[in-house]
C-alpha cells in the first residue's frame, strides 16, 4: 500500500505541468455535465410545481413523486421499478411462500402484460392460464400504456372476489376472456413423486421452502424406494418455473454438483461481479438426471438448468427457456419503499448469457395439444380386443406362477407408463429417458 501511495505521489508531481495542460478541459465538461444535471432537475422541480398548482383536479403530491420515479425506473428495463411500502411488504410475504392473488409470474411486452407462468394450484393455473399469454384486459379496462406495477394492481383484490381478465393466446383467432377468483397463494416449492424407479422433482418457485423441501423430499424418495441402489434416476421438472431467490438457485445447482462453477455476475463494474462454486456433497449420489423446462422457465430456473447442462450433469429436455437472464437488487428506500434495480447479468458456468435467449435443450420435446377426439382415439386403442379376451382360449401353461406374476407386473409398469404419456408427455419422456440410461448402466 505504501509503495502503491509513494509510486501516486513521484507521478502526480512529474506529471504537474501535464495536468495543469489536460486538467482545464476535463473539468470543463464536467461543469457542463453537472449543469445540465441541475437544468434537468430544475425542470422536473418546475413541472411538479405546476401539476400542483394549475392540474384540473387536486393531486396527492406523494402519489405523484412515487410515479415519477416509478417512471424513472421502469423506463431502464421491465424489471427494475418502485415498491411501495405495500408492494414492499408484499414482496416479502411472497419470498416467504404465501400472498394473496391469481399465482401469475408476469412482465411487460409491447405494452401489454405477458404471462411467464402460471403457479401450480393456483386460481390461474386451474383457470387455464398459459404460459406466453398476453393479458390485454382486467375487468373490461385495457392495460396498454400502463406501468407493470400498475396493471399487477388492477388484479389485485380482496380473497374470493371475481376477476375477469381478457387474453390473447398465439394459435387462438380471438381473444377471450377467463373468470378467475382471487384466493390466498400458499406455495408450496417443491412437490415429489414416484414414477417406476424414477423420483420426480417439481420445483414451481424459489423461495425460502425450495432447498429445504426439495432435499426432504429427495431423501423420503429414496428411502421409499428402499436405497439410492433402487433409483434409476431423477427428474428435476422446471417447467413453468418463473424464478425466485438467486441463493435458492445456487442450493439447488449445488445439491447435484459436487465442484465447479454454478454462476457468475456481472454488473457495470467489473469489480462487483461474483462467482458462486459449487461444494462437495451430491444428494443424487452421481444418478442420471434429466431437467425438464419450457417457455414459462424463467431466471433462477434457467441459472439451475444452465448449471447442470453446463456441467453435463443432467440432459436438458422440453423447449427453449424463457431468457430472464438478469439480476434484480431489492434497496430499501426512506418511508418503508424499496427500489427493484437490475444490477447485473449472470452467466453460466460456461461463460455464456441466456438473456433474451433461453437456455435451449438438448433434446426438444414438444408438449402436444391434446384435442378431445384424439382422447377418444386413444381409449378406442387402448379397448382392443386381444387372444386373451376370446371364449375358450387355450392357457399358457409354459409359465411358472412367478413367471406369470412378473410378466402382469411389467404389464402394469407399462400401462401406468402409457397413462404417463397421455397425461403428460415431456415427463414421460423424461422418465423413458432414464430408464434407457439405466438398462444401458447395468449392462
Amino acid at each position: 500500500m505504501k509503495r502503491f501511495v509513494i509510486a501516486t505521489l513521484c507521478g502526480t508531481l512529474i506529471g504537474a505541468i501535464g495536468t495543469t495542460q489536460v486538467a482545464g478541459p476535463l473539468i470543463a465538461q464536467e461543469a457542463r455535465e453537472n449543469s445540465s444535471v441541475y437544468e434537468q432537475l430544475d425542470l422536473f422541480g418546475d413541472i411538479f410545481e405546476r401539476i400542483r398548482a394549475q392540474y384540473v383536479e387536486e393531486v396527492d403530491t406523494e402519489d405523484l413523486i412515487e410515479a415519477a420515479i416509478d417512471g424513472m425506473l421502469t423506463s431502464l428495463d421491465p424489471h427494475s421499478s418502485y415498491l411501495s411500502p405495500d408492494d414492499a411488504a408484499d414482496m416479502q410475504v411472497q419470498t416467504r411462500g404465501q400472498f394473496g392473488g391469481l399465482g401469475i409470474e408476469v412482465t411487460q411486452e409491447e405494452g401489454f402484460v405477458k404471462v411467464v407462468s402460471p403457479i401450480d394450484g393456483t386460481p390461474a393455473d386451474e383457470a387455464g392460464i398459459e404460459a406466453g399469454d398476453f393479458i390485454t384486459h382486467v375487468d373490461g379496462e385495457s392495460v396498454l400504456g400502463l406501468t407493470l406495477d400498475e396493471a399487477v394492481g388492477m388484479m389485485r383484490g380482496p380473497v374470493g372476489s371475481e376477476i375477469i381478465i381478457t387474453v390473447v393466446r398465439e394459435g387462438v383467432d380471438e381473444p377471450f376472456d377467463v373468470t378467475i377468483v382471487r384466493d390466498v397463494i400458499k406455495l408450496t416449492a417443491v412437490r415429489t413423486r414416484i414414477e417406476g424407479n424414477t423420483i420426480v422433482l417439481r420445483v414451481t418457485t424459489f423461495n425460502d421452502q425450495t432447498y429445504p423441501n426439495l432435499s426432504d423430499g429427495l431423501a423420503d424418495s429414496i428411502e421409499e424406494l428402499g436405497g439410492i441402489e433402487n433409483v434409476n434416476g431423477i427428474v428435476l421438472d422446471l417447467r413453468n418455473n418463473p424464478g425466485g431467490l438467486l441463493s435458492q438457485a445456487i442450493k439447488v445447482s449445488d445439491a447435484f454438483l459436487d465442484a465447479g462453477e454454478i454462476v457468475s455476475t456481472r454488473g457495470r463494474d467489473p469489480e462487483t461481479g461474483e462467482r458462486y462454486n459449487a461444494t462437495e456433497g451430491d444428494l443424487a449420489q452421481g444418478k442420471p438426471m434429466v431437467v425438464l423446462i419450457n417457455g414459462g422457465s424463467a431466471s433462477a430456473s434457467e441459472i439451475v438448468a444452465g448449471a447442470l447442462q453446463d456441467h453435463r450433469r443432467a440432459i436438458v429436455v422440453g423447449t427453449k427457456s424463457f431468457g430472464k437472464g438478469s439480476v434484480q437488487t431489492v434497496m430499501p428506500l426512506r418511508g418503508q419503499g424499496a427500489m427493484r434495480l437490475t444490477t447485473a447479468r449472470y452467466y453460466t458456468p460456461s461463460g455464456r448469457s441466456i438473456q433474451a435467449l433461453g437456455v435451449s435443450p438438448n433434446i426438444v420435446v414438444e408438449q402436444p395439444t391434446v384435442h378431445p377426439d384424439d382422447e377418444e382415439d386413444a381409449e378406442d386403442t387402448r379397448r382392443q380386443r386381444s387372444e386373451a379376451d376370446l371364449r375358450g382360449r387355450l392357457d399358457n401353461d409354459s409359465l411358472s406362477e412367478d413367471e406369470r406374476r412378473q410378466i402382469e407386473e411389467e404389464r402394469d409398469a407399462a400401462e401406468a407408463a402409457a397413462e404417463l404419456r397421455d397425461e403428460d408427455f415431456q415427463l414421460s419422456y423424461a422418465v423413458d429417458l432414464l430408464k434407457g440410461l439405466s438398462a444401458l448402466s447395468q449392462e
